[in-house]
């Protein structure tokens, strides 16, 4: 059942355009997260939704139901930000009951919704104290309480974790996960700590420049991004890239670089002339080492030790180093000389454009072409 539906969503602010073009569907129950960089235009769709902003055009339906001239109360949304927001000068239980207040509830179902949401959160001790009183992770709950409350059919979160320190975004993370499981209702999130955007969605939405660069599941933006941006969002350490050009464009495809020399790929190309300028993408994890003989191979010019493994940065030429995941016990130092291997199976290809070309499974490869070793040949 698709929850909430939004149809070509626009939004211009003066002469600018901050959403262009903005289609997606979001099921009931999906946990929904929206990343991108600063600017990409995620808190402002996530407002266009609980309808603090408005339309300037295209269509936002909920159930079915054009929402676009509704005021926020009327949506059935409830919205959590970034700041916590709460009244200093009341309890846990009046920040709460606010907003149940303003809609003229009923004293018993008031008190009786304010307890449960209290439960859930673990706040039902914590109900006479006032903000003052509570940590960040505590107040950030009340935020939370404040919204739930309402029950609304969806609930909003506008990086609400990114007050906390690193330990406490741990843990409230993982509280809003269980949260999600109990609730079982439609969560949209926006986020820019892409470990956040993995870990609680079922779907992502990555966003750049107003724009939808691609929507689905944490391991398919992951494992097969659709464009070079995707790929080098999402990760840490970012995606390693390559420039190279394409030498024989194909259904299997011939490409040279300096870095890796003349490689065959199972991208299809075909629509690509030759010469064409390409960037091949790998992630750290999907590169190893070994050491070079005599003055060959690349040098290593950093190592960083991060107790349950070891990034090794290598010099190639290009404006960034390439950087290879490492066991711990690897032993490589600045100034090494390493080979450099790749599994083929996890290299990417981009166009100039930035868009992924299309890879062949093993039971696509055309006829009398055999697959790929998982490695590739040594630098």
């Amino acid at each position: 059942m698709i929850k909430l539906k939004l149809d070509n969503v626009n939004k211009q602010l003066g002469g600018a355009r901050i959403l262009r073009d903005v289609s997606l569907e979001i099921s009931a129950g999906e946990f929904v997260v929206f990343v991108g960089p600063s600017g990409c235009g995620k808190s402002t769709l996530l407002r266009l939704i609980a309808g603090l902003d408005s339309i300037c055009g295209g269509d936002l339906l909920i159930d079915g139901r054009r929402v676009n001239d509704l005021e926020p109360r009327e949506r059935g949304v409830g919205m959590v930000f970034q700041s916590y927001a709460l009244y200093p000068h009341m309890s846990v239980y009046d920040n709460i009951s606010f907003g149940l207040k303003l809609a003229k509830t009923e004293k018993t179902s008031l008190r009786e919704r304010v307890l449960k949401t209290a439960q859930i959160l673990q706040l039902d001790k914590l109900l006479q104290r006032k903000p003052r009183e509570l940590s960040g992770g505590q107040r950030q709950r009340v935020a939370m309480g404040r919204a739930m409350a309402r029950e609304p059919d969806i609930l909003l979160f506008d990086e609400p974790l990114s007050n906390l320190d690193a330990s406490l975004r741990v843990q409230m993370r993982n509280e809003i996960a269980r949260l999600h499981g109990r609730l079982g209702s439609t969560m949209i999130y926006v986020t820019h700590d892409q470990v956040e955007a993995m870990t609680l969605a079922d779907k992502i939405v990555v966003l750049n420049g107003g724009r939808i660069e691609q929507v689905g599941s944490p391991r398919e933006l992951y494992e097969r991004p659709a464009s070079r941006f995707v790929a080098g969002f999402l990760g840490s350490p970012r995606m390693n890239f390559i420039a190279a050009f394409l030498h024989t464009p194909g259904e299997t495809s011939h490409v040279e670089s300096l870095v890796l020399g003349m490689t065959s790929l199972p991208v299809d190309s075909s629509g690509l002339a030759a010469n064409t300028q390409l960037s091949l993408g790998i992630r750290p994890e999907h590169l190893s080492l070994k050491a070079a003989q005599g003055t060959t191979g690349l040098v290593v010019s950093a190592v960083e030790y991060l107790g349950s493994e070891t990034y090794v940065h290598l010099d190639t030429g290009q404006d960034e180093p390439m950087v290879c995941r490492c066991e711990v016990n690897a032993g490589w130092r600045v100034g090494d000389r390493v080979e450099l291997q790749l599994d083929i199976d996890n290299l990417h290809v981009f166009d100039a454009h930035g868009t992924a070309l299309k890879r062949h499974t093993i039971d696509s490869l055309p006829a009398g072409v055999a697959p790929r070793p998982a490695s590739a040949g040594a630098l």
